[in-house]
């Protein structure tokens, strides 16, 4: 039996109807490339993945929403009206498919009636592959297809940031959203956070698999390291306007940055700098590998980028440190850096097929070795952005 085909029976169950819904899809998302360059105006370098939020939808003739998660199943089916879609602490995970609601009906969208929707997400917990913005971009497509709306995609994805910046209240970029919207299978896109620009890379893994390494520590300190070291890069930019009309770090060419970086008077500053400067440099440089199918010369970068947020930007530690540095002790690894905030979180690496099993182990051993725990590992597919299953049912 087909994923879809148990989805719906489970519709059918949950909502006790016999109303035939239909299928939307959200993917998660991780970025290859382009770390900490996002506050810094430069790019970043995301990949929508094959797992993500399925929303299963049929309207209703009445104003209720029914929400139901089959990744909650102790939990009831949680309701609302259209009359009050306001943000309830009680509601939980559900406020990410109520928050699209609202901003699409400010923005002026006919939702006129309720509907009963039932999400699945296949998204590792705690692996920080965004299972938020893709509940949210699988609402908003379910939504525009359902009542018929209209809602161009970059402007979907901008309503799912504001779900999450305003609704939410999580201060996060736009890229999750954008990823997940925009994803382009076995592509990825170098996007410039700041004007949406973006640009389409293939990735052509030929004989070699992404993998996706969750270190399964509890990120305790990537939330105040983040502000901290987006303060250093705002001194950086203070320092750097004595001689330069710019902005941000991410403005910046190499020949531009070393002849005044040492306006920027404190040594840690500095390397700060140093790595959003370069780190965004990598990205274009990314871009350039993989149109010009150089995996392995994208691999080198992933690697350059690692050291780089390991020495200069500092949020590794060693968990992730471990996982890579085994990982570029491994045969048939082209590269390996983290992903993400850092301090926890996860890795990814580019292996050979036929490595991928013993890549696995050695790096669990290791792992298990210096850390006293297990990681978790993923392979990872490169999928489309969010859309309705019509051809898959």
């Amino acid at each position: 039996m087909s994923i879809l085909t148990t989805l719906t029976k489970e519709f059918h169950s949950i909502f006790n109807t016999t109303d035939i819904p239909r299928t939307f899809f959200a993917p998660g998302r991780m970025n290859l490339i382009g770390e900490h360059t996002d506050y810094n105006g430069g790019h970043v370098f995301p990949a929508s993945l094959s797992f993500g939020t399925y929303a299963l939808g049929a309207k209703r003739d009445d104003q209720k929403f029914r929400f139901y998660s089959m990744n909650f199943p102790d939990a009831e089916i949680i309701e609302c009206d259209l009359t009050n879609l306001s943000f309830d602490e009680a509601a939980g995970w559900a406020n990410y498919p109520k928050g699209m609601i609202l901003y699409m009906k400010e923005a002026g969208k006919n939702i006129l009636q309720g509907a009963d929707i039932l999400f699945y997400g296949n998204i590792p917990n705690g692996a920080g592959l965004s299972s938020s913005a893709s509940i949210e971009l699988a609402t908003g497509v379910l939504l525009n297809e359902l009542y018929e709306l209209d809602v161009e995609r970059i402007p979907m994805v901008k309503l799912g940031q504001k779900v999450e910046n305003e609704y939410i209240g999580v201060n996060s970029g736009i890229m999750d959203q954008f990823a997940i919207g925009m994803g382009k299978k076995d592509n990825a896109i170098l996007l410039n956070c700041q004007t949406l620009e973006y640009k389409y890379a293939p990735i052509e893994l030929d004989d070699h698999v992404v993998v996706i390494i969750n270190t399964n520590k509890q990120r305790t300190l990537a939330g105040s390291k983040y502000n901290e070291r987006r303060s250093q890069c705002e001194l950086a930019v203070g320092q750097l306007q004595q001689a330069l009309p710019i902005s941000t770090l991410g403005e910046l060419s190499a020949a531009q940055f070393e002849e005044h970086k040492h306006l920027i008077t404190d040594p840690i500053i500095q390397k700060r700098a140093n790595h959003a400067v370069y780190e965004n440099l990598r990205t274009l440089e990314a871009l350039e590998k993989l149109q010009q199918g150089d995996l392995d010369g994208f691999g080198q970068l992933m690697n350059e980028s690692h050291l780089s947020l390991r020495d200069d930007y500092e949020v590794t530690g060693i968990e992730l440190d471990t996982i890579v540095q085994a990982a570029w002790d491994q045969p048939g690894v082209i590269g390996a850096r983290m992903t993400g905030a850092g301090f926890g979180g996860c890795a990814i690496a580019i292996v050979e097929n036929e490595q991928e099993e013993e890549f696995k182990k050695t790096i669990n051993q290791k792992y298990r070795e210096v850390v006293g725990y297990e990681a978790t590992f993923y392979t990872a597919a490169i999928g489309d952005g969010a859309r309705e299953l019509v051809e898959e049912c």
